[in-house]
């Protein structure tokens, strides 16, 4: 325990979204942690971010390096937050706990997609109570920490690492499993991704796709078409102009992740990775899709003259003529945006793919290394 009984505790996170939900549950969790202890303990929270997560995804090795870390500090408990699916025999980890060393590795995609924030401070508070309390027999510790972890709202599956003779740092683990818990994986490394950013950095493709509407919309065979075409053919027409668009930015900015390994366990990775990324891509593209259509009805609504579309169509101008009319333009100012999404750089849509930051992790670690050699 550290000086004047306080404990500490360092939020150690990967860079970027672990990083900002470690800072934003810091602000208070000094208090709640004390409120909640109802020992009279004080706790001091620090946030620590760096890729200590680059290079592997073996549960093992990483609570061997927070352990490392941590022995070179005067930190009393190690709360590591990870936005990689991690993945132990076969099994979507949720948190690794070691009690004997005060260590703690949460996933938090296994969160789920909603709620993470809330949920991700209701497992760090969970998991630090549990190391911060009297140690036990292991059974003990197993009931308590069982019961601590409860209120996650996540089907959990405790297990005890080591059984296999593997050596192992954590004392306990928890895991989700079964569809149920693919998806609740999957929602959460879509929640991580964070899609919303895909819109912003794809200005470019976005100002090509407005220009080609601006066009479609004043050209007279478009509009014949667009009576034309029915309920089913332009359903058609965004499916395939929207999966074209998915898949061109996924090849140009090279997202597919193609693992080097040929494990059971890195062929569930790479599914997850890239079934992430083609929702993640996708609901950007579906934003910018609903946004598109929405503008190409206000220019509609402004540019149209209802006698001169007569004049085409032979069909009067009416309320679903402007529908039809910006679907069906939306749909073809798609497949112009896709092309025009080739002038964008890979730095604008790198955060769709977990690979992308890796990359980025392995980077920023072997500069780390390289500073502290220079000093």
């Amino acid at each position: 325990m550290s000086p004047q009984d306080v404990t500490v505790v360092v939020l150690l996170a990967d860079p970027d979204t672990p990083t900002d939900i470690a800072q934003r549950m810091a602000r208070g969790l000094s208090a709640r942690l004390a409120e909640r202890s109802g020992q009279g303990q004080r706790f001091d929270v620090k946030v620590v971010s760096e890729p200590f997560t680059a290079g592997t995804e073996d549960p093992r090795t990483l609570m061997r390096r927070i352990m490392d870390r941590g022995s070179v500090e005067d930190w009393d408990i190690i709360v590591a937050l990870t936005d990689l699916p991690l993945h132990a025999h076969g099994r979507r980890l949720v948190v690794d706990l070691s009690h004997e060393h005060g260590l703690a590795l949460l996933s938090l995609p296994s969160l789920g997609g909603l709620r993470l924030q809330t949920r991700a401070r209701q497992a760090v508070e969970e998991a630090v109570l549990g190391l911060a309390g009297p140690q036990g027999t292991g059974a003990e510790e197993r009931s308590r920490s069982q019961r601590r972890l409860s209120p996650l709202a996540v089907r959990l599956t405790v297990i005890r690492p080591g059984q296999d003779g593997e050596e192992e740092t954590a004392d306990l683990r928890y895991v989700v499993s079964g569809p149920r818990g693919y998806l609740r994986v999957l929602a959460g490394m879509v929640r991580a991704n964070r899609p919303w950013r895909l819109v912003p950095g794809l200005s470019k493709a976005l100002a090509a796709a407005l220009a080609t509407g601006a066009v479609a919309t004043v050209n007279s065979t478009v509009w014949s078409l667009a009576e034309a075409l029915g309920t089913p053919r332009l359903v058609i027409a965004t499916v395939g102009s929207v999966a074209l668009m998915i898949g061109w930015l996924i090849v140009d900015a090279q997202l597919w992740h193609h693992s080097a390994e040929g494990s059971p366990e890195a062929r569930q990775r790479a599914r997850l990775y890239n079934t992430s990324t083609v929702l993640t891509v996708g609901i950007g593209v579906l934003v910018c899709y609903v946004g598109l259509m929405l503008i190409n009805v206000v220019w509609a609504l402004f540019i149209l003259n209802d006698q001169v579309f007569a004049s085409v169509t032979r069909e009067p101008l009416d309320a679903s003529d402007y529908w039809t009319l910006s679907w069906f333009v939306a749909s073809t100012a798609t497949v112009g945006g896709a092309l025009g999404s080739g002038l964008e750089s890979d730095e604008a849509i790198r955060a769709a793919a977990y690979s992308k930051r890796e990359q980025e992790r392995r980077q920023m670690a072997l500069d780390d290394h390289g500073d502290q050699r220079v000093t």
